[in-house]
């Protein structure tokens, strides 16, 4: 049968309202009455009605966190920081995966608001109408974390996808890089493919190269389709010296295909991306990428979401973190 906090009361001796206090660590009771409560607590092997309580205090201490790949390691690394402010502030996750497509996110989106969480956090590619839709319909607050809408609306922690861009493909140009491919992730997803497409071309400007669409491939951000991009540069006519990667996995797949292709890294082409996961160290020659502070995403934009579920002020909205270049092997001057 089940414990009710009733058969701890009587178990204890004392009444209801004094457990409910016990087990919300109210601080006004007395030591000696705690601890018989505890102790009848541990004897029955009561465990607290969570939903019961919910229902009593309108909150769940629930967040609903949609992460857009749960196998990339990049979301891992959010999703640490996202749990560990979360523990700090006694709220309990709900992960959800929604394999970066749409209708997925906006139905795990309408499941989550169902159950009741006090707030949500949403990683995801594209904030479409019909993301914007779902999440006014909520009434809870919701963070975009690693992700921004493309009006600014809603509150969001990121950093400036074309800056880390643009100084990516600058460290290329600055070692004479001229002809420089790019592996793009899909343009419609403006801050990982659309924005660091504009930091692309923003650099070449900067250092008078022209802008040659032969030399962009839009891939997948997936270690595959980096090959795919690699195989069609390295057939051109003209093969580039350098490739800007938006992501480290697809920058990898590039690398590899390049070494299978009887060319050296960086001796005959330069590779360099964005995100620096932990396979930029694994691999070799060791790949330059410009870092995002991702642990750092995850807890602040777990933080703003705190602030925001407890009214409190809350100072910006918007908060862009800093990104920093790491450079390592894979580039080289040009010759």
């Amino acid at each position: 049968m089940t414990v009710t906090i009733y058969d701890v009361a009587r178990e204890a001796g004392v009444s209801m309202a004094t457990v409910s206090r016990v087990v919300n660590n109210n601080p006004n009771v007395k030591p000696q009455t705690r601890k018989k409560v505890f102790e009848a607590i541990e004897r029955l092997g009561y465990r607290p009605n969570a939903v019961a309580r919910g229902l009593a205090s309108k909150k769940t201490t629930t967040v609903g966190v949609v992460i857009p790949d749960i196998s990339n390691a990049i979301f891992a690394e959010v999703a640490r920081g996202i749990e560990d402010i979360a523990n700090m502030y006694h709220y309990n996750i709900i992960l959800c995966n929604a394999d970066k497509r749409k209708d997925k996110e906006i139905r795990v989106v309408n499941t989550l608001l169902e159950k009741q969480v006090d707030g949500l956090l949403f990683m995801g590619g594209t904030v479409t109408e019909e993301h914007l839709q779902a999440f006014k319909s909520a009434n809870v607050p919701i963070v975009l974390c690693a992700t921004t809408d493309e009006h600014g609306s809603m509150p969001s922690v990121d950093i400036d996808h074309e800056s880390a861009a643009f100084d990516a493909v600058s460290a290329l140009t600055g070692a004479g890089h001229r002809r420089i491919a790019m592996i793009s992730g899909t343009l419609q997803d403006p801050s990982n493919g659309y924005a660091r497409f504009q930091g692309y071309r923003r650099a070449l400007e900067a250092a008078g190269i022209p802008y040659d669409e032969s030399l962009v491939r839009v891939g997948n951000y997936r270690y595959e389709s980096g090959v795919e991009a690699m195989k069609y540069f390295l057939e051109l006519d003209e093969r580039p010296t350098a490739v800007f990667a938006a992501t480290d996995e697809m920058a990898i797949g590039a690398i590899h295909y390049i070494q299978d292709f009887g060319l050296r890294v960086p001796e005959d082409v330069s590779v360099i991306s964005v995100d620096n996961t932990r396979m930029a160290s694994m691999v070799r020659p060791q790949l330059s990428s410009v870092a995002q502070p991702m642990y750092d995403i995850g807890a602040v934009s777990m933080r703003l979401l705190t602030k925001l579920m407890k009214k409190e002020r809350v100072d910006q909205l918007r908060v862009i973190l800093p990104h920093e270049l790491i450079t390592r092997q894979s580039v080289a001057a040009a010759h």
